[in-house]
């Protein structure tokens, strides 16, 4: 028998179509399960998303760390390091700021809560929550072991940039412990594509797992607020993020969603920012941001900057909330969400989920803490376009700040495809080239 030529060879799918396959393959063996209580059937799609979220946080703790620290190390090697750390901090703001005020208009103008049919009876109080105490003292771990374990990934961010601003103090006698970290950090990441690469069976799982659970029924009570969420990140995703890369970063709004699609749509299914990192900052580089600095924004941003579950979805809930448990809202209260956004966004710290950053809403404004637990069922469902949202956001603060610098590589932006991210791509450790910022 002659092999088969390579023009008849079966063509690759492409990784967004496995994506998509994955996705309608949950929701009908979900429906399947569900409307035929098919018992086997919904602990495999339980198991399979499990699992799934369970691969992705297994490298969370190590990967931000040792992401924090060389980024940290790498900005030794980038000219005005500085001032490219306070425009990227300032910029998240301004996006998160922007972010809060399109949740509140929507939120104001929907009326979300009204006529949903939920009680304050309907509601209970998080086995955990945020509160600013937790959130400022939390910062300092009393051991460095607890936050791996525990997965306090804002005391593990803390401990990042300790280490990684003591290393740039003692100069070269550290870098054999940048060198192992360097390596450590390409290890994680090669064994997260791995992971990554598992995502189109894991979507099937987590959909499918969410259709068993739930079903459609829910989906009504909760119609108005859920249309919300994502009318609120599509705005942010396709109205403002435009617009600041037309009118402050001066490049085309089009290639920018085109060399981002890779990592956007991973977040989507994944909901995690910090599991989709390592994509984040390839499509990042391969847009035209310098390495040095796409090294240091990207994870910055994953655990920072989360425009969809820090600013748009806490703006949303706390309205919805206020509503249910008849709580008038006014202008200060308004205000405190605003700021609680723009401060207190990294408490979500990038993972699935955002009920740590709810609480630390309502409990800033006063409002009962048991409408958290009117909002947990549907949840799964609405962290898919707040994770996007989040993504595109961490993607597109570099890219405005290059720009802005004069760094961004403006053909390789112009260049950028759509096309999947190769575990095999260059990527950003060890990398030796200075990048100069104009005055």
């Amino acid at each position: 028998m002659c092999p088969l030529s390579a023009s008849k060879r079966i063509p690759k799918i492409p990784f967004w179509a496995q994506i998509v396959a994955g996705l309608v393959l949950g929701v009908l063996l979900g429906w399947l399960a569900r409307s035929q209580d098919i018992g086997w059937l919904k602990e495999t799609l339980t198991q399979v998303g499990g699992i799934f979220v369970q691969l992705l946080k297994l490298a969370v703790a190590p990967l931000v760390f040792f992401a924090i620290l060389v980024s940290i190390t790498n900005l030794r090697k980038v000219n005005n390091a500085a001032r490219l750390a306070a425009q990227t901090l300032v910029w998240f703001m301004i996006t998160s700021l922007i972010a809060v005020a399109i949740g509140l208009g929507i939120g104001l103008i929907t009326n979300p809560g009204a006529g949903t049919g939920l009680t304050p009876a309907d509601g209970k109080a998080p086995e955990s929550q945020g509160s600013w105490i937790d959130f400022l003292t939390g910062i300092v771990p009393t051991d460095v072991i607890t936050p791996f374990t525990e997965l306090n990934v804002l005391q593990i961010v803390f401990m990042a940039a300790v280490a990684g601003i003591a290393a740039l103090k003692l100069g070269e006698k550290a870098q054999p412990i940048l060198n192992l970290s360097e390596s450590v950090l390409e290890l994680l990441q090669k064994a997260l594509w791995w992971v990554i690469r598992l995502a189109p069976i894991g979507t099937a799982g987590l959909i499918g797992k969410a259709i068993v659970t739930y079903g459609w029924d829910l989906v009504g009570k909760y119609a108005t607020f859920t249309a919300d969420v994502y009318i609120g990140c599509a705005l942010v995703l396709f109205g403002v993020y435009p617009l600041l890369l037309a009118l402050v970063a001066k490049v085309n709004p089009l290639q920018f969603f085109k060399g981002a699609w890779p990592a956007i749509q991973l977040a989507f299914v994944s909901r995690s920012s910090v599991g989709t990192m390592p994509v984040t900052q390839r499509v990042t580089e391969r847009l035209g941001v310098p390495k040095e600095y796409a090294s240091f924004a990207v994870p910055f941003g994953a655990t920072t900057k989360m425009d969809g579950c820090a600013a748009i979805y806490p703006a949303l809930a706390a309205i919805f909330i206020a509503q249910i448990f008849d709580v008038q809202l006014g202008i200060k209260e308004y205000l405190l969400i605003a700021f609680v956004s723009v401060i207190g966004s990294a408490a979500t710290a990038g993972l699935t989920g955002a009920t740590v950053m709810l609480t630390l809403t309502l409990s800033t404004l006063g409002l009962p803490l048991e409408g958290v637990g009117l909002l947990m069922a549907i949840d799964p469902i609405l962290d898919m376009i707040r994770t996007a949202t989040n993504v595109a956001g961490q993607a597109l603060v570099p890219v405005v700040v290059s720009a802005r610098e004069k760094i961004l590589d403006l053909d390789k932006y112009a260049s950028a495809s759509a096309s999947p991210i190769d575990d095999r791509e260059p990527v950003a450790v060890g990398a030796e080239e200075k990048v100069a910022v104009a005055a």
